[in-house]
């Protein structure tokens, strides 16, 4: 389904433990806003207040009415009821608040609510990654075409999900993509989130340095330092982005064993890839040593689309032309499997916007 031409207007919402930013979207396009509000994230009454104020004020810059609210909003919730229930940031909503439910009855329209790690990956299908692919492969002349895109999200927590041929998969728990329950690599005690997050960077990173975590820079300093372009423990700061993207790439690989597509990647960290990245792919690539020998961690070769040559060689493949038994007739293929991880075409907030936008009007029809 396309929604570049469609003219139909959506209320968005960007929820955090903070801020609350509310803005419309149409024809994949910011419309409206962001107007800015606080969470209120320990008080029910003025939380709830602000989210429908939020969209009040958005509602009243628009030409004209919009068809649904579409938002992400932290979980664990039933998303699909609209309930949210019990989350660490927004005490809030502790023991379930029917959330969408409350927001039909103000507004007398559609709400749907996802998760951001689901509606980030949904905008990159259908408007960011999976169709840059595509297009480059297009281009290239190759007859390869991709339908699956799972993506990560690398920030305060570690985030996912899984949209296959235009649909987001959700489960049926409303808990499908959460990556941030697999096993660590590098620390089996503990799950994948731990060695890939903020608060991981900052503790592998103070580790190495000698240092205590509460003094331990952020993130973005820390890929300053690893840069060479600021003061600090260089060898620390290059040695906590490369464990993080080792583990974040076992994490795609795990997922890229059950969804077989592309990878794309967002969140607040993705802009440290040049420290992370080759590192995540080398985990992806990597391979088992078994009683036969070794052999790959994936079945299709992963490349990394933010090296011009590892884009080079995936675009190319290997063409060629296969003459049908018994005929003249000639199809054309490409046997090489492979499969590619980049970075947001989109920018993670505009891809979770984008994606909440997209689900919306494939509900609506």
């Amino acid at each position: 389904m396309s929604t570049e031409n469609d003219p139909r207007i959506v209320l968005t919402l960007d929820a955090g433990g903070t801020n609350l930013k509310f803005s419309a979207i149409r024809s994949n396009r910011l419309l409206a806003g962001p107007i800015s509000l606080p969470t209120e994230a320990d008080n029910l009454d003025r939380c709830l207040a602000n989210i429908v104020r939020g969209f009040e004020l958005v509602r009243q810059e628009l030409p004209e009415p919009p068809v649904a609210i579409s938002f992400a909003f932290p979980g664990p919730a039933d998303y699909p009821a609209g309930i949210i229930m019990n989350i660490g940031n927004l005490p809030a909503f502790r023991g379930g608040v029917a959330l969408g439910p409350f927001l039909e009855d103000k507004f007398g329209i559609p709400v749907f609510i996802n998760n951001d790690g689901d509606l980030f990956v949904y905008g990159e299908a259908i408007a960011g990654f999976l169709p840059y692919v595509n297009g480059l492969l297009e281009k290239a002349g190759s007859p390869k075409r991709y339908k699956v895109l799972f993506g990560i999200t690398l920030g305060t927590g570690l985030g996912g999900g899984i949209v296959r041929d235009g649909e987001l998969f959700i489960g049926d728990n409303s808990a499908a993509g959460e990556v941030w329950l697999s096993r660590n690599k590098l620390d089996p005690r503990v799950n994948a989130e731990e060695g890939a997050s903020i608060r991981a960077v900052r503790r592998v990173y103070a580790q190495l340095a000698g240092i205590p975590f509460e003094q331990a820079p952020e993130p973005k300093d820390i890929y300053e330092i690893g840069m060479g372009r600021a003061p600090g423990d260089r060898a620390a700061a290059v040695e906590a982005f490369r464990r993080m993207g080792e583990v974040a790439g076992d994490v795609i690989a795990q997922a890229l064993t059950l969804v077989d597509g592309l990878a794309v990647i967002g969140g607040g960290l993705s802009g440290a890839a040049p420290l992370f990245l080759p590192a995540l792919v080398d985990a992806a690539n990597a391979e088992y040593e078994g009683t036969g020998g070794r052999f790959r961690r994936l079945i299709p070769r992963v490349y990394n689309l933010e090296d011009p040559a590892q884009t080079e060689a995936f675009l190319k493949g290997e063409q060629r032309e296969i003459t049908v038994y018994g005929s003249c007739r000639k199809i054309r293929h490409d046997p090489l499997q492979r499969t590619a991880v980049g970075l947001s075409r989109l920018g993670t907030s505009e891809a979770v916007a984008i994606g909440a936008y997209a689900f919306a009007l494939r509900r609506l029809g």
